[in-house]
């Protein structure tokens, strides 16, 4: 597969990973969930640090994107950014903890149609290794229409690590979702199938 239709018809523009056997392009777009990060009180390091991840990847990366933690307004920019065609991973930082204002989790079940628990588990899994603070952890996953939105931790440390754990699964799920690929298990060397 070289690239795949969306809102517009196919985009040239963004870069093209090489997986096994297989080429997808991804198109990203990351948003910051954060209070203080939207006053401007607080500058934003974890949504650069995503972008930066994904542009390594061989990601086009959208602007990053900076909302409070209001739960409407999580919803309705995730919404527009998996509506609107352009996107086919929505990465999330912040809002994932216990505090009062933590929302992220719930607006991403509010806009999905399909969970990805997956994520969330091999995050709070690889985490766990480095901090029992993991366990605190809500982050979720899941999927509306073609696009994958996935909760990332809200510290630039805590979203490279985790960004590790899900990275190499990343362009197999893109695939997956604009229809690219249909055989995902590995034929069985001694089965008289493949």
């Amino acid at each position: 597969m070289t690239g795949h239709a969306h809102a517009g018809g196919p985009s040239p523009d963004f870069a093209q990973v090489e997986g096994e056997g297989c080429a997808v392009r991804i198109r990203a777009a990351v948003v910051t969930v954060s209070d203080k990060g939207h006053a401007g009180i607080r500058e934003d390091a974890s949504g650069p640090a995503l972008r930066d991840l994904l542009e390594e990847l061989g990601a086009e990366v959208a602007p990053i994107h900076v909302v409070p933690d209001e739960q409407d307004q999580i919803e309705a920019l995730l919404i527009r950014l998996a509506d609107g065609g352009d996107v086919d991973v929505v990465l999330t930082t912040g809002g994932t903890g216990l505090a009062p204002r933590d929302r992220t989790p719930e607006a991403t079940l509010a806009v999905v149609d399909r969970l990805a628990p997956g994520f969330g588990e091999a995050m709070r899994a690889a985490s766990l290794a480095i901090t029992p603070r993991a366990m605190l952890s809500r982050a979720t996953a899941g999927v509306r229409g073609r696009t994958l939105i996935i909760n990332m931790p809200g510290s630039p440390k805590a979203c490279r690590e985790n960004f590790a754990v899900i990275a190499p699964c990343l362009e197999h799920a893109v695939e997956t979702l604009v229809g690219g690929a249909y055989e995902c298990a590995t034929p069985d060397p001694g089965s008289d199938r493949g």
